[in-house]
Parts: C-alpha cells; sequence; structure tokens
C-alpha cells in the first residue's frame, strides 16, 4: 500500500524514515515538498534543543519516547560528529531589577522563556563559577540556576539532522517529489480515496499517486494543504503560524575545548528585563557556533514557501543587539560591554507551527470529516501530523515512529489518546 507524506521537513522526513523500518515497499513511499528547497523553515533553522521531560501530560510519554530515539539514533550513527549531538546543560537566567526575581515561563504560552517548564531539576541549585559558560556575559543583577541536566538535555543541528534522516530514507529507496504540490485527492467510481494528484512545479505537469494513505506534515502549512486537498470538508486544523528570527554566531570565548572540557553544551534561556524586551535563549553546539532565537512574532504573514520567507531587519537588528549584550566582550567587572567580537554566520526567520493549547496533532481524520462523502479503504486513512510548536526537532522522531505504527494499523510505542482534535 503507497503512502503519500505531504510535507519534507523534520516530522515528514522522521515518518519516512521509521515507515522504511517496517514497510515491506519502502519505495511505495512518497514526500511531497513544495519548496524548491528542504528544510528552509523552522526544520533547519531551529535552535535544535531537545528535552525528555518538559512536557505536559498529553505530551509527556511522546516527549520520553522522541528523547530516547534521539539517543539511540545518535550512538547508532555517530549522531556527535554527524550532527551535533551532545547533552546538554540547561540554564535559567533570572536578572534582579530591584522588583524581585523575575523568571522565565514557557516563551510560547506566556511570552517568555520556556525554562520555566522544566520538573527535572525543582528549585535548582546556582552553579559555580566554573561551571558557567565562557561565553556567556555576566549580567548585572543576573543569576544562573540549573534547569535542565545532561540526563533530559540535548543538543542538535537540526539541517545536519534533517540531511541524514532524508539520505537514510533516499537510500531505502523513498521517492522525494521537490518542488511539488498536492493539489487534489482521486476517488474512484464509488467515491474511494485511491490516489493524490502532484504537480511538478518545476515543469508544471500533473501526475497521479496511487495511494490510500494520505499524512499531512506540513508544519505551519499544513491546514492549506488540506484544504487544497479536501475543499468541500468544514474541518479546519487548528493550527497557526509563529514567526521567529534568529541568528548563529561565533565568539572567541566559545571553542570546542570549552565543550570538551564540560562534555556538554550549555542552553540559556532567559526571562524579558529592562535590557531586552523578549525571552532570548542561546544555545551553543558542538560545531562552534551559538544559536541565539527568542525573538517571535504571530503578526509576520506566512508566505507561499518556506523560500520565500523575509527577514525583518529592525527585527534583526534588535535581535542583534541582545545578543552582544548576552555575550559581548565585557569589564573584568561585567558592568559594560567593552567590545563587539562577535561573528555572525547566519541570519534566519522560520515559521513554527502552533495550535492553541501548546500540544501537537497526531491523529486520524474521521473519515466523515473529509467531505463530499469521500470513502476511505480498508487499512487507509487520512493523517494529521503538526503542530509542535517550538518543539518540532525534540518531538521529531517519537512522532515519526507513531505515525508510522498508526498508519500501519499497529500498537504504538506510546499513547497519544491526548494528541487528537480537541
Amino acid at each position: 500500500m503507497a503512502i503519500v507524506i505531504v510535507g519534507g521537513g523534520i516530522i515528514g522526513t522522521a515518518t519516512a524514515y521509521y515507515l522504511c523500518e517496517s514497510h515491506s515497499n519502502p519505495s511505495s513511499i512518497h514526500v511531497i515538498e513544495s519548496a524548491p528547497r528542504l528544510f528552509a523553515s523552522a526544520s533547519g533553522y531551529a535552535g535544535g534543543f531537545l528535552a525528555k521531560d518538559w512536557f505536559s501530560a498529553p505530551v509527556a510519554p511522546l516527549g520520553e519516547l522522541s528523547f530516547n530515539l534521539h539517543r539511540q539514533l545518535a550512538q547508532e550513527y555517530h549522531g556527535q560528529k554527524r550532527w551535533g549531538y551532545a547533552p546538554s546543560m540547561t540554564l535559567s537566567l533570572t536578572i534582579d531589577e530591584g522588583k524581585g526575581v523575575v523568571r522565565g515561563e514557557d516563551w510560547l504560552l506566556e511570552g517568555t522563556s520556556r525554562a520555566g517548564v522544566s520538573t527535572a531539576a525543582g528549585e535548582g541549585d546556582i552553579l559555580r563559577k566554573d561551571g558557567v559558560p565562557e561565553w556567556l556575559t555576566r549580567q548585572k543583577g543576573g543569576t544562573l540556576e540549573t534547569t535542565g541536566t545532561a540526563d533530559g538535555c540535548a543538543q542538535v543541528e537540526p539541517r545536519q539532522l534533517c540531511e541524514f534522516l532524508m539520505e537514510k530514507c533516499r537510500e531505502r529507496g523513498v521517492q522525494l517529489h521537490m518542488p511539488a504540490r498536492a493539489t487534489g485527492v482521486v476517488r474512484g467510481e464509488d467515491g474511494t480515496l485511491n490516489g493524490i494528484v502532484v504537480q511538478n512545479d518545476g515543469t508544471n505537469r500533473l501526475a497521479t499517486i496511487e495511494c490510500e494513505s494520505i499524512i499531512l506534515a506540513a508544519g505551519a502549512w499544513t491546514p492549506s494543504a488540506f484544504t487544497q486537498l479536501f475543499p468541500e470538508s468544514k474541518l479546519k486544523i487548528p493550527i497557526s503560524p509563529l514567526a521567529g528570527h534568529s541568528i548563529n554566531i561565533r565568539s572567541p570565548r566559545h571553542t570546542l575545548a570549552n565543550e570538551e572540557r564540560y562534555g556538554i553544551c550549555h542552553a540559556i534561556f532567559a526571562a524579558p528585563s529592562k535590557d531586552w524586551s523578549f525571552a532570548p535563549e542561546a544555545i551553543s553546539r558542538m560545531g562552534g557556533e551559538i544559536f541565539v532565537g527568542g525573538l517571535n512574532s504571530e503578526t509576520i504573514p506566512l508566505p507561499r514557501l518556506a523560500t520565500d520567507t523575509k527577514i525583518d531587519p529592525k527585527a534583526m537588528e534588535e535581535l542583534k543587539k541582545v545578543t552582544v549584550k548576552l555575550m559581548g566582550l565585557a569589564t573584568p567587572d561585567g558592568e559594560e560591554i567593552e567590545k563587539d567580537d562577535l561573528e555572525v554566520t547566519r541570519e534566519a526567520l522560520c515559521f513554527r507551527p502552533v495550535t492553541r493549547d501548546g500540544t501537537p496533532i497526531l491523529a486520524r481524520i474521521e473519515d466523515k470529516r473529509l467531505g463530499n462523502s469521500i470513502k476511505i479503504a480498508k487499512g487507509g486513512g487520512v493523517y494529521v501530523a503538526a503542530g509542535h510548536g517550538p518543539w518540532g526537532i525534540s518531538l521529531s522522531l517519537g512522532t515519526g515512529k507513531i505515525m508510522a505504527e498508526m498508519v500501519q494499523g499497529v500498537k504504538t510505542s506510546v499513547r497519544v489518546d491526548g494528541l487528537g482534535w480537541r
């Protein structure tokens, strides 16, 4: 039975990867990607932070499963070298501005930092002086506390992970259609869905892929992909785009020697303060770069394609100023920034798919909700795997495994009953 995955980002690619492990004919697995370049949004430009138990009850089993799969994959395929997998120490930067200590909370729900959702470390321990990353500038009134340890936090370079997964999929026979769009479904005389129409955007040619199962995993573009395929349906996929600017930088104070000394990377999450209006997050990587993000917007419109994204110069200027405040060369007492000696290696804007309650959707769409009296053959179905918000990379492998199991009608590795339609 052919399976079509609409969306070639981390979720769609991870699903194809795990389908390959158990599907009798991997060449009957198709991935459709609309952009002319892979991983051009959140899958390629995310921070790559992984957590084991930073999730609400409905997501917790998936979070733990996915974290374990990330570690297992890294052990099997030398993930440290191939996609920068490393355990991570997670720190919360709090600033005492004379009005009490301000702590970060989940930035997605509260507009601040997501560090506060960790339940792994309780109150946390104030780090010793030698435990503070050398690349982080001391902040007046600032305190660093541990909110996650290497047992439950890790780090990857997301684009490299995505490229590895897609490489394995292609080696096993998965067919990638890019740039291409799924423009409609094909039905038999009795109304049974038996195929999907694909338009090659390079040649404008239309082709039909015979299939009985469709997985919608197009991130922030999932609602529009569903409407395109099922225009008669009254179902509205409850996913919205959240735009996020980020930069990658190199600092003279962050080297591979630092990482080898501690044996881990570091992730810093902070709440808004008088020096920055948003909740910055800084994440070091094994390759020597530091990711800085947290400047998000709900008002930037979603482009037609991921590659059509336009960076806002003012937002990027604000992010750079905060980055220098957090990591620039400071005076010995930490009172003033002495020099901006940071090298910007990449600027990016990506769109995360968010849901109102902050939990992803991993579920089959009821046949009756597809509209126009569409019937689904036995063993087939239309599924959604999207809405992961800031946790797409972290939850990716667990999602891929669960969706592969769900589509093939076998018992899922963990229960995801709470991730259906709300």
